[in-house]
């Protein structure tokens, strides 16, 4: 950008946005089909079905703005669903997680569907068709993108589920929502599942290579990009942080400006960590504060700058924690992260 964007100026009018967004007619203007095109003078209006909470997995399956690829926005891959089921139930494919709102869930949802309508390519393979044929498993993969401002750094997401699915709706497109209604682009990566925390990592690590490498024609920065996880995607976050990403079969690239950890029992460290900002509730029995508040003193024992919220009644798997103590923890950790880039400047 030619000038910084500052997050704690923008951010009322980035929350307000979403809530517009929510509210807002399921009619939206068709852009000029470039990447990023949020803010172009619309040429037609096109209708666009809205999720609610009462539509089902099929309404969803079969959103004509999601053609190709909406399987990739549900949990559980090759995983012959329930198409009856209401979107309002849809917390009953996470059983890793916890206080999932329909709300902003639907947020998240209608936001990806509205960028597709209006032109934004929203979905994108991050592995060639040679590559995917060789390894079936890469088609599991895939790279949802959320338009922020031009040429504004970018949010990497990760979203958890034991690495046993991805629980992109409830912590990756709520997540991205909020992100890019404040500015920046974000991207929820979808990776392979029942592979452990090297295959999936190397999914994420191939995720931001795709970002680096297409960053002109996606209009974003290629500088001061985050990392973001929750649960096990926080450790898929955190390796990247620690390690790079060429540790996991990418290209040699800066290392993230922030790493954004959600609610897991990750211990590993390096010589040399980004500032790290974390959050954790009190009652979580699968990632027990404690084990994250051990590395977060090791962390600071080095020198990294942390930023540390532990909700004391919350558990595990709170997502954005709408309706919970947690909630505006998004924005919190996005103006941890404009903080961080900003000294580089």
């Amino acid at each position: 950008m030619s000038e910084k964007f500052n997050v704690r100026a923008f951010l009322r009018s980035g929350l307000a946005m979403v809530a517009l967004m929510l509210m807002a007619p399921a009619t939206v203007a068709q852009g000029n089909g470039g990447a990023n095109v949020a803010g172009t003078a619309a040429e037609t209006a096109v209708e666009v079905p809205r999720l609610k909470a009462d539509s089902t997995l099929g309404d969803l399956l079969d959103h004509p703005s999601l053609v190709g690829f909406a399987e990739h926005t549900l949990p559980w891959h090759g995983r012959d669903y329930d198409r009856s089921l209401p979107l309002d139930r849809v917390g009953s494919l996470l059983p890793y997680h916890s206080a999932v709102d329909i709300e902003a869930v639907l947020a998240g949802l209608n936001v990806l569907i509205e960028n597709a309508a209006r032109g934004v390519p929203v979905f994108h393979e991050i592995y060639s068709d040679k590559e995917r044929r060789a390894n079936p498993d890469l088609r599991e993969t895939g790279l949802f993108f959320f338009p922020g401002q031009e040429e504004a750094p970018f949010a990497m997401i990760a979203a958890g589920g034991g690495f046993s699915y991805v629980g992109s709706v409830h912590e990756g497109f709520p997540y991205a929502a909020e992100i890019s209604a404040l500015g920046y682009n974000a991207f929820v990566v979808v990776y392979r599942t029942g592979q452990g925390s090297r295959a999936a990592t190397e999914d994420m690590a191939r995720a931001i290579d795709y970002v680096l490498t297409h960053a002109e024609e996606l209009g974003v920065a290629r500088d001061d990009y985050s990392v973001w996880g929750s649960s096990a995607g926080a450790r898929m976050a955190a390796y990247i942080g620690s390690h790079g990403i060429a540790a996991f079969g990418g290209s040699e690239h800066p290392a993230p400006a922030a790493v954004v950890m959600a609610y897991t029992g990750h211990s590993d460290i390096s010589d040399e960590e980004p500032p790290t900002f974390v959050v954790v509730g009190g009652r979580d029995r699968i990632a027990p504060p404690q084990v994250m508040e051990r590395r977060i003193e090791e962390l600071r024992a080095a020198g990294t700058e942390v930023e540390f919220h532990l909700y004391e009644n919350l558990g595990h798997g709170f997502g954005s924690g709408t309706g919970t103590e947690a909630e505006g923890w998004i924005g919190d950790a996005v103006a941890f992260w404009d903080r961080h880039h900003a000294r580089d400047e």
